[in-house]
């Protein structure tokens, strides 16, 4: 079984994710308002699976802001947060963790709308 994965998105889809660029940002964001981190990697096929469902979520979901976390690029901050399966989600207000859903498992829409919607 193969999958295709439209790399053209119309601006209404267009991703509105954060892209990670410090431990500093990490913390700003984290203790800043309500802000969703994704952590995935570029090799992981089960993150690139969801990528392009993660518009709509975004969307769906505009009282949070969304973050992307590059578990290579911040092998040790994933190490202190306890993400050691991608793609996951850790959710933070205030400065409070409120949720992760955090496992090596494939997510499926339903299931990342489902943990937001618990938050």
């Amino acid at each position: 079984m193969s999958f295709r994965i439209n790399k053209y998105r119309t601006k209404k889809e267009s991703s509105r994710m954060k892209h990670l660029e410090s431990v500093e940002a990490f913390n700003d964001l984290k203790d800043n308002g309500k802000t969703i981190f994704m952590f995935s990697a570029d090799w992981c096929g089960d993150c690139k699976f969801i990528e392009p469902i993660m518009p709509e979520i975004e969307a769906e979901h505009d009282d949070f802001t969304f973050s992307h976390v590059d578990r290579d690029q911040f092998i040790d901050l994933c190490g202190e947060l306890a993400i050691f399966g991608i793609p996951s989600f850790l959710a933070f207000e205030d400065g409070e963790e409120i949720g992760r859903f955090v496992s090596k498992d494939r997510k499926t829409k339903e299931e990342i709308n489902d943990f937001i919607n618990a938050l």
